[in-house]
């Protein structure tokens, strides 16, 4: 489905024909639990095309609200991560530093450029979570289609920070979920997910600490689930991939 323009600049939905029922399962996982990833990390569904079609429109409109870029080491260590899966994911034919994607189209996947690369390639936002002494700090980050939350607000910020307006998020949950991201080990990712419902079926909808999002109700006819994908690329460097699904509910 690809997004079209309504007047005034709002986007039609892009929605997924589907919620996969192992995604809407392990949403009723209590936190911060997770499950290993069996297989690929990377997701390709239906909503493929129109969701980097709207990653590549929101980087061309407003780059400095989505796009934090990497270190030159963090840029090099999520290059090698993203050709890897690239390359052993059917979606997807790699030779070299080209890419062709699902459609046929053959893009670029530079060091240099590696997010604004990603987002014309893959579903998934793209956070880096890096190890700064005894925390674990949003250093950089691809996030197109935020769920009620800014990058500006959030980044260079530690995870309990980030997560302190989330009422569930207590000291005991932080200190498990800086552990998990402490303890994901190379070449063994894990993954969780989340489902709620939405009145608005938006992509793209940051929202400040100080504006959160009205709870949805029992009959919002949307519901939006995140895949959390947790990567180790580095001692001190994780990935934090989030694959968004929209459904009519």
């Amino acid at each position: 489905m690809d997004p079209q323009q309504h007047p005034g600049g709002r986007q039609s939905p892009i929605l997924q024909s589907a919620l996969p029922e192992d995604q809407r399962a392990a949403a009723a996982d209590p936190l911060p639990r997770t499950r290993p990833v069996d297989g690929n990390w990377i997701t390709v569904d239906d909503a493929w095309a129109a969701q980097v079609a709207e990653k590549a429109r929101l980087l061309a409109e407003r780059p400095q609200t989505v796009l934090v870029r990497p270190t030159p080491p963090e840029a090099e260590a999520l290059h090698a991560a993203l050709l890897t899966a690239l390359t052993g994911h059917p979606a997807f034919e790699v030779e070299g530093q080209t890419v062709r994607g699902p459609d046929g189209t053959a893009r670029l996947l530079r060091v240099g450029t590696v997010m604004e690369d990603a987002a014309r390639l893959l579903q998934e936002d793209l956070c880096l979570i890096a190890r700064q002494g005894e925390a674990h700090v949003l250093s950089a980050a691809l996030l197109c289609f935020p769920a009620s939350w800014t990058l500006a607000e959030k980044i260079h910020r530690p995870l309990g920070a980030i997560h302190g307006p989330v009422r569930a998020y207590d000291p005991g949950i932080a200190a498990r979920v800086d552990r998990l991201f402490g303890g994901v080990k190379e070449g063994r990712p894990i993954w969780r997910a989340n489902l709620l419902r939405y009145a608005d079926p938006q992509l793209h909808q940051p929202r400040t600490e100080a504006d959160p999002r009205p709870t949805g109700a029992g009959d919002s006819p949307y519901l939006r689930s995140e895949r959390q994908t947790i990567l180790r690329l580095a001692p001190d460097l994780v990935l934090f991939a989030i694959h968004t699904t929209v459904v009519k509910g």
